[in-house]
């Protein structure tokens, strides 16, 4: 379908600083047209103002003429023979992409604890008996239960907790149900963060 005189975004020049839009970026490709440099300092000072009332809330920050000026370059492609109120030489780093990160590739049995309770049954199996490794052991059982409530829908037994932590401590650490008293489960909290999953 082709009607004339309708432009559709998708088939525009994609924008280089979309939150600005094409209005402005307009500007700025005009302002690189321009013949005489006194013209483009004038058109480049009239966008960077119009770009400061497009967010007023950033003007509390310290460098906020400097990142309009820096964006007003990358707007331009460094194209844009003006001279400079600030140094725009490193806007360049704004536009470089950073480098991807490694997903950590570690391997756990089950994924519901994750990778940190993990951890912390590793530290059990080599802390001495006392009030610090009772306290971790009443830390972690709690959120065993929590995880286990979490991700399986709403049912936790304390028989699997305790069975749990003895299998991924290596029976370093054995929870005497009929002595150890869980926290409760504030199951509506703990809904609200299934539902929003």
């Amino acid at each position: 379908m082709n009607i004339e005189g309708l432009d559709y975004n998708t088939k525009r020049e994609k924008l280089i600083l979309p939150e600005y839009g094409r209005e402005v970026q307009n500007m700025v490709d005009y302002a690189v047209s321009l013949p005489s440099k006194e013209e483009r300092q004038r058109c480049a000072e009239a966008i960077v103002a119009i770009m400061d009332r497009m967010f007023p809330q950033n003007r509390d920050s310290a460098d906020h003429v400097q990142k309009l000026w820096d964006h007003l370059a990358i707007m331009s492609n460094f194209k844009l023979d003006i001279d400079y109120p600030y140094d725009v030489s490193q806007a360049k780093t704004i536009t470089k992409k950073p480098d991807p990160m490694p997903y950590p590739m570690t391997k756990i049995p089950v994924r519901h604890y994750g990778k940190m309770m993990f951890e912390v049954f590793d530290k059990l199996k080599s802390m001495e008996p006392g009030e610090e490794r009772d306290e971790l052991i009443r830390l972690t059982a709690n959120q065993m239960k929590r995880d286990l409530y979490q991700w399986g829908h709403g049912s936790s037994d304390d028989e699997k907790v305790a069975s749990d932590l003895a299998r991924y401590t290596d029976g370093k650490v054995q929870l005497d149900l009929d002595h150890f008293e869980f926290d409760k489960v504030e199951t509506r909290e703990m809904d609200k963060k299934r539902r929003k999953k």
